[in-house]
């Protein structure tokens, strides 16, 4: 059983950054396909990013390509998601995601392991 933490969400302008961390404990993840999600207040969650288990593949929604990066440490047994250029809209609750796969999925009903998940409010 694969344990995730995520951390480094907060309080940030609209156009600032911040760099999410997703912390795994109790397995290698270098078996799993990983992803980031988020949900807003009201809404449905929704795909961010995804990363293949070796790091060389990566996809992206619509709305965050060019704005976010999604990476992954292995040694570290962590993923990150580096967000830029902050919008109003990227407020949301963000969680990462694990599956033991080769290869990259974007479907949230695919993840087997999820994360608490962590906070990230943008201000005007």
């Amino acid at each position: 059983q694969v344990q995730l933490v995520e951390s480094g969400g907060g309080l940030v302008q609209a156009g600032g950054s911040l760099r999410l961390s997703c912390a795994a404990s109790g397995r290698t993840l270098s078996s799993y396909g990983m992803g980031w999600f988020r949900q807003a207040p009201g809404k449905e969650r929704e795909f961010v990013a995804a990363i293949d288990r070796s790091g060389g593949s990566t996809r992206y929604a619509d709305s965050v390509r060019g704005r976010f990066t999604i990476s992954r440490d292995n040694a570290k047994n962590t993923v990150y998601l580096q967000m830029n250029s902050l919008k109003s809209e990227d407020t949301a609750v963000y969680y990462c995601a694990a599956r033991r796969t080769m290869g990259i999925i974007t479907d949230s009903y695919l993840y087997d392991h999820w994360g608490q998940g962590t906070q990230v409010i943008l201000s005007s």
